[in-house]
């Protein structure tokens, strides 16, 4: 296999390592899935720009969904109280998502659990020379982002 594949490979495992790990976490204590968490996530980050709310088209290609597949997301959620959808009021044909205060308290209960099955997730990934120089190019980007306030 050449370098390429290899490193497509890797990065591949990487994900679904971290993906498991959190999935786990994340349903254990919360009761959500990583797409669910994802998606209050999103949305509560709307709330300090305009509006405080996203189109479901916008949701979509945020969380890379299809759009049936982000319309039964936001539909759980809903259902749960963790979400609003309603019409747009100048675009009758846009659908915006809003997360509630249920959803946002939920997210801050859940988003200590995120961070430690990620970190734990990268710690044993450290351990793999495969997936080391993956890790540490992730830890290297969240200090950049931390430096710039991303």
């Amino acid at each position: 296999m050449t370098p390429l594949p290899q490193g497509w490979c890797a990065l591949s495992l990487l994900h679904q390592r971290i993906e498991t790990r959190i999935e786990r976490a994340l349903q254990a204590g919360h009761g959500l899935s990583v797409r669910e968490y994802s998606l209050l996530a999103l949305l509560s980050r709307q709330h300090h720009g305009p509006g405080g709310h996203l189109r479901m088209q916008q949701v979509a290609d945020a969380l890379v969904l299809s759009q049936s597949a982000t319309t039964r997301l936001v539909g759980r959620l809903e259902d749960r109280g963790l979400l609003n959808r309603y019409l747009c009021d100048t675009d009758r044909r846009g659908i915006y998502t809003d997360v509630t205060g249920a959803g946002l308290t939920l997210l801050a209960a859940a988003r200590p659990t995120n961070d430690s099955a990620l970190r734990s997730a990268l710690d044993d990934a450290a351990q793999d020379p495969r997936l080391a120089p993956l890790v540490t190019t992730v830890e290297q980007l969240d200090r950049a982002a931390a430096a710039t306030g991303s």
